[in-house]
């Protein structure tokens, strides 16, 4: 990418960052936007927090919603994504012996999020094995068709994973779980801004994605998608000024005007809304800069360095290209000391990247936005090709 992109990100010029997936990285322009947001807040609270939340709000919703494929309605505005999965988590009214199926391939702390909603309702988790490496749209579909029972009551998927940084093909699950009456929930935290997204057309029952990772407007920016149908379900984790008595009456409104969806969860008494409000600037940056093309570049850059590593390493990767996340690919690597790797990796290098251990495999997930640049890519093949031996085949420890 040219260094004049980069120049627009707020990236410290001594790390190589190759760790866009984790918590995103805001441009310049973008980050500006958001510190006049929070000035304008400042300048007249009451106002801001009290006379106006409404009809601001709205706007990044509108925004948000035509880039997404649906209609404002369908939207709220939340921190993360982890906070909108769990209000969707917690919202449903599960019972005892209800299945929740998942693969092996999901978030931690939302691991952690079922394994909380199982505790409190006696519903359990049943944990579907994904065939590796991921070749086909069908070797996905039939595994977790498999792992479907009379019991399971909720589907519930990663659009992009996490540990793994592939692209699910989760339409023709979601088109299943429909027909049988299973609530489809999906995590897309890595998906906004990184794929094209038609919420509408995918059917999901629930989505929830972050704005603060690859769409790159500020931390605390994210989003709750729920079908129609599907929103006098949820419940706020929070009662605040937007619940009403009679939010689950037909045609309710909430508390502002909107309905109960979104006055309950976006009115949840003082925060700053800055990273929200922020969402149509960061839209417009990827629109004034040819983003498509960047992210072209990007995709070709990420599995460039995937196919050189994987070379020296002698490792099959986890998936073809097309179940690969288009910006992030996790390679792995002989079996190391991870964190040892990871410190050496930022103590001798300055490279900021994840290295850990996923099941049996030990992984460096490489991320690539428009502040990268080829040399860092020969920089992390060098520095891994040093500390793990590859020369010599022989991954080693590096003290």
């Amino acid at each position: 990418m040219s260094s004049n992109l980069a120049r627009q990100f707020l990236i410290r010029e001594d790390v190589v960052f190759l760790n866009h997936g984790s918590f995103g990285a805001c441009p310049g322009p973008v980050f500006a936007k958001y510190q006049e947001w929070q000035l304008e807040l400042e300048r007249q609270p009451v106002e801001f927090l009290g006379r106006n939340l409404t009809e601001t709000m709205r706007v990044p919703r509108i925004a948000l919603a035509k880039e997404l494929g649906t209609v404002a309605e369908n939207i709220v505005g939340l921190t993360n994504a982890t906070l909108g999965l769990n209000i969707v988590a917690q919202s449903l009214p599960l019972k005892p012996g209800d299945q929740i199926l998942t693969t092996d391939h999901e978030y931690s702390a939302l691991e952690k999020t079922w394994a909380y909603v199982c505790r409190k309702t006696g519903a359990e988790v049943v944990v579907v094995k994904v065939p590796m490496p991921l070749t086909s749209e069908a070797q996905f579909t039939d595994a977790i068709m498999s792992g479907l029972t009379e019991r399971t009551r909720v589907l519930f998927l990663s659009h992009i994973t996490s540990p793994t940084a592939l692209l699910f093909p989760i339409e023709r699950s979601i088109a299943e779980a429909r027909k049988r009456g299973i609530w489809s929930v999906i995590d897309g935290a890595h998906t906004p801004g990184h794929i094209k997204l038609d919420l509408d057309r995918l059917g999901a029952d629930f989505y929830s994605g972050n704005c603060h990772k690859w769409m790159m407007a500020p931390k605390g920016s994210a989003f709750l998608h729920a079908r129609p149908e599907m929103q006098g379900l949820i419940n706020p984790l929070v009662i605040s000024h937007g619940w009403t008595e009679n939010s689950k009456e037909p045609g309710a409104k909430g508390a502002f005007g909107n309905s109960p969806f979104i006055d309950e969860l976006e009115m949840q008494g003082t925060r700053d809304p800055a990273p929200w409000l922020t969402v149509p600037a960061a839209l417009e940056y990827r629109h004034d800069n040819d983003w498509t093309s960047v992210q072209a570049h990007c995709q070709a850059l990420a599995q460039d360095t995937a196919r050189r590593l994987a070379e020296r390493t002698g490792l099959p990767p986890l998936s073809t290209s097309e179940f690969c996340a288009p910006q992030m690919v996790a390679m792995p690597i002989p079996e190391c000391d991870v964190d040892q790797l990871k410190l050496d990796l930022y103590d001798k290098y300055r490279i900021e990247i994840p290295v850990f251990k996923w099941q049996d495999t030990c992984i460096v997930r490489l991320s690539v936005q428009g502040y990268n640049s080829k040399p860092q890519m020969d920089l992390l093949i060098d520095a891994l090709t040093e500390l793990l031996d590859l020369k010599t085949g022989a991954a080693r420890r590096v003290s």
